[in-house]
Order: C-alpha cells, then sequence, then structure tokens
C-alpha cells in the first residue's frame, strides 16, 4: 500500500492522508499506528495533535508538498526508523527534547525512575546556604538530569556522559531547555566526578543494562538506538557495577541511589547494591506493574 494514489486524481485531504497513514504503519507492526499518523501529519503541517485531529473530522484538503512530505515521514516510520528521530523530538515528562541518531530515546517508563530521583531530592534538607546536589550518571540527551532541574529548582544538578554523540545532543537540550542550575561533564562515569566526593544528595542513572545476548525485539531499539546505550555486558550489569561503586563515592552518608533496570533484574539489582553496602535496598514497580528502579541508601 502507498500513500499517494494517483490513479485516482482526487485530492488528498489530511482524513484520507491519516487513513491511509495509519493503516500502512498498521500493516508494518507500529504499535500505536492512529497515534504516529496524527503526530507525523502534525510535524509536517506545524499542528499539535488535537489541531490534527480537527482537521482529519473537517476533512480540510492538502496541498502536493504536504503530501508529499508525509508520504516521505510515514515512508520512514514504516521501515521502523523511531518517530522520534523522524520529528527530531523526544517529550519526558514536561520537557521537550531534541534526539536524533547517536543517543537514546528516552522512554515513558524512565519518567517513573526521573520521579523517584525527584522524590529524593524534594526530600533534601540542605545546610543554611547549601543547595541539594544531583548527579546523573550516564545521561544521553540530557532527561533525568534536566527534568531534575526544572523540577527542583532550587536543586544543582550534573550531568555526566562519555559518548561524543550523546553528549552534543545533551548540550544542546541544556541550552534549550535554559536550566542555568544544571552542567554535563565528558567523562567516563566509573572516573566522573572526584571533587564531589562524599557532597552528593541523590544519584540517578539509567545505564545500558541488557545482556550482550539478549538482542531487543522492536526494530525501533534493535537498529537504532546505539549500542553503548543498551547493552551492559555478558549479564547486563557491567556498568551498573560502575555506577554502583562511584555513586557510593559521591554520595554523602544518608545519599540516595536510583538505577533504572530491566523488568527481570529486580533480584539481582538487590543483590548487586546489598553486597556494595548499601542500605534499605529495595526494588520498585512502573505503572505497568513491572519492576523498573531499585534504590539504596548509602
Amino acid at each position: 500500500m502507498t500513500l499517494i494514489d494517483t490513479a485516482t486524481g482526487a485530492p488528498a485531504t489530511v482524513r484520507s492522508i491519516f487513513e491511509r497513514s495509519s493503516a500502512i504503519l498498521r500493516a508494518s507492526g507500529v504499535t500505536d499506528p492512529e497515534v504516529d499518523a496524527e503526530l507525523l501529519i502534525g510535524h509536517v503541517l506545524g499542528a499539535s495533535r488535537g489541531r490534527v485531529q480537527s482537521l482529519v473530522v473537517t476533512d480540510v484538503a492538502l496541498g502536493a508538498e504536504d503530501t508529499v512530505a508525509i508520504a516521505e515521514a510515514v515512508e520512514r516510520r514504516a521501515a521502523r526508523e523511531p518517530l522520534q528521530h523522524i520529528t527530531g523530538v523526544a517529550w519526558f515528562r514536561s520537557l521537550e527534547l531534541a534526539v536524533g541518531p547517536g543517543v537514546f530515546v528516552p522512554r515513558p517508563e524512565t519518567e517513573f525512575v526521573a520521579q523517584l530521583a525527584i522524590d529524593a531530592l524534594r526530600a533534601v534538607v540542605p545546610a543554611e546556604g547549601a543547595h541539594p546536589l544531583a548527579v546523573d550518571l550516564g545521561t544521553g540527551s540530557g532527561a533525568i538530569a534536566l527534568a531534575l532541574a526544572t523540577e527542583v529548582p532550587h536543586a544543582e544538578v550534573v550531568a555526566v556522559e562519555n559518548s561524543t554523540e550523546a553528549f552534543i545532543w545533551a548540550k544542546q537540550n541544556l541550552r534549550s531547555v535554559g536550566a542555568e542550575n544544571a552542567r554535563i561533564v565528558f567523562i567516563d562515569l566509573a572516573d566522573a566526578l572526584p571533587e564531589l566526593d562524599g557532597t552528593v544528595d541523590v544519584v540517578a542513572s539509567n545505564p545500558p543494562y541488557i545482556p550482550v545476548g539478549a538482542i531487543p525485539r522492536d526494530p525501533e531499539v534493535r537498529l537504532h538506538d546505539p549500542e553503548h546505550a543498551l547493552y551492559g555486558g555478558t549479564d547486563g550489569l557491567d556498568v551498573v557495577r560502575d555506577v554502583s561503586a562511584t555513586a557510593k563515592r559521591l554520595l554523602r552518608p544518608g545519599g540516595s541511589l536510583v538505577i533504572e533496570h530491566g523488568d527481570l533484574q529486580g533480584a539481582e539489582m538487590r543483590e548487586l547494591l546489598g553486597a556494595d553496602g548499601w542500605r534499605a535496598v529495595a526494588t520498585h514497580r512502573d505503572l505497568t506493574g513491572r519492576d523498573r528502579a531499585t534504590t539504596g541508601i548509602r
């Protein structure tokens, strides 16, 4: 099926393009074809999703240039290129983040992980004249760090990244969000920020945690997310071990650690953190009921 039907000679309308786009994406195995069709049409037209829905109802005619642009976008999505790579935007909580090739696209489940870190940071009562301090290890697009900085504006946030491509995306997002209480450092998380040892209140991380032998099912992940952001060694926990060690070094006594992980890794995470000496280790389920993050107290 193709999006543009030249045989009928009938002018394209938003409704006809939406219906054809949805059908193409559904046939390609896209999870939410109608939603993605609305977002792609809106991207081309510079319209919100609600506005696109209104245009579908009123069946507004489309010009040839917009029709071709939508067709090209739908073709890319049907090939399972991530929607966010096509639109250049990923929404994360209240943030609009720039993303593209070379950086991990933030997922909705990580918003839950960010909330755990935000709650821990909000609970900090700093000494007079001081500010709560948080570190995001392996920030990628900057999603968790910027959520912390914007939702806990009296805190200071430091993001750490060692991928050149991801660092560029994160720098762009720090500039566009304008969070003056956040900064980013280019360094491997295992060696990060020795000048802050023993002073940090909250450390958060969404590290690579997929075992090397476990190939992601979704082609959007398998073919487009950078490997360094996905795979964490034979058991998936190589980088998690570094996160645990660095966080123990950075955090003050009583400081909090929040780590995202796979839904089948809760027990392994608790065992690992317990062996490293973390207190009050607990695994938390996301809104789908799956194990998603494990926390500990320094």
